[in-house]
């Protein structure tokens, strides 16, 4: 396990707005690999493969390496283990649900190799690994049966016993930071955020978290129907490093929200949007150029609403270069007074 950088990051997140990377899987789009490529060792595996992008990391590491290094030298400060769907419930899919502990191990290690690769060359800036944990393909909180209300998928301890699983993998990679993302279910976020704290038990220590949701609509709230202010609140007891948004929507329609998170929570913020809203017949799915994207977040800054700021699905590395351009002079937003930092 890693040793706990919370109070080393808390005093970067004092100094200077950080900057995360951008979507892996826009960037495995652009690789356009084969089933061989996804395949790799498991050639005699009886379910398609491609399209699973995390499964990468041990087919073809070479390529997930490239990305992160891509990131990095972008400007990224924080770069996310590629495990957005490694969990033994989302890997069912291509029923890989055996090798959920070796797709986050081996996410984790090249990350944490990248990183530590980076932070040797530019010590005075080091690089952070955030243990990426989405939010799976199911809902604890809504029914998939429009005629019956009360059926369920997943229960609360099927998510906590998957996630128990990824989480134990990414510790032991080496992970810095655990990212709970792309909340769209705050119960789902729960369940992860209980696995969390019992493996800290476990390993006998602890790592900074950070939760970021996603708010699916124009009516301002999740798809389990929170506002940001209570999504909040929902997770709060957890004491994060940082909580914020990211994905659904770009950030031009993102801004209300976050300027509400900003307002009040009593830790740092993150951001990071879609590159604008999906658009099949651009290179990279969505609309927003660097230019666009960065020019929004950099108005984020200014206005003091963002602590950590990247960029979720159809950002590139020239999205996360122009961001960390346009926020790299402005100072983060500042804790409220009363407000202590989650430092261990």
């Amino acid at each position: 396990m890693q040793p706990d950088h919370t109070a080393e990051i808390a005093r970067l997140l004092a100094q200077r707005i950080l900057v995360l990377d951008g979507a892996m899987g826009t960037m495995i789009q652009q690789c356009h690999l084969s089933e061989g490529d996804f395949r790799g060792p498991f050639h005699d595996h009886p379910h398609d493969l491609k399209g699973d992008n995390d499964v990468l990391s041990v087919t073809l590491p070479a390529t997930v390496r490239s990305i992160h290094d891509a990131y990095l030298e972008a400007g990224a400060d924080i770069i996310e283990t590629n495990t957005f769907n490694a969990t033994r419930i989302a890997q069912a899919d291509y029923r890989m649900e055996g090798h959920v502990g070796e797709i986050n191990a081996s996410s984790a290690s090249i990350a944490r190799e990248c990183a530590d690769r980076w932070t040797a060359k530019t010590p005075d800036r080091p690089r952070f690994v955030a243990g990426a944990l989405g939010p799976t393909n199911r809902t604890a909180s809504i029914s998939p049966d429009v005629a019956d209300a009360g059926a369920r998928n997943v229960t609360y301890d099927e998510l906590v016993a998957a996630y128990a699983e990824a989480v134990d993998a990414l510790i032991e990679g080496g992970v810095d930071i655990l990212l709970v993302e792309t909340v769209f279910d705050t119960l789902n976020a729960k369940a992860a955020l209980f696995a969390i704290e019992d493996a800290f038990d476990r390993h006998g220590g602890r790592l900074p978290i950070i939760v970021s949701g996603t708010i699916t609509d124009a009516s301002g709230r999740t798809l389990s129907g929170q506002t940001p202010e209570a999504f909040w609140n929902s997770v709060r007891h957890v004491r994060p490093l940082a909580v914020g948004l990211n994905c659904a929507l770009g950030a031009a329609l993102m801004r209300p929200y976050i300027e509400e998170l900003a307002r009040v929570a009593d830790t740092y913020i993150s951001c990071y949007p879609n590159a604008g809203l999906p658009n099949p017949m651009s290179d990279t799915g969505y609309d927003e150029t660097p230019a666009e994207t960065s020019r929004l977040l950099g108005e984020f800054a200014r206005s003091g609403f963002v602590n950590i700021v990247g960029g979720c699905c159809g950002t590139t590395p020239a999205h996360i270069r122009a961001i960390a351009d346009a926020v790299g002079a402005v100072p983060p937003r500042r804790l409220p007074a009363e407000a202590e930092p989650a430092v261990a």
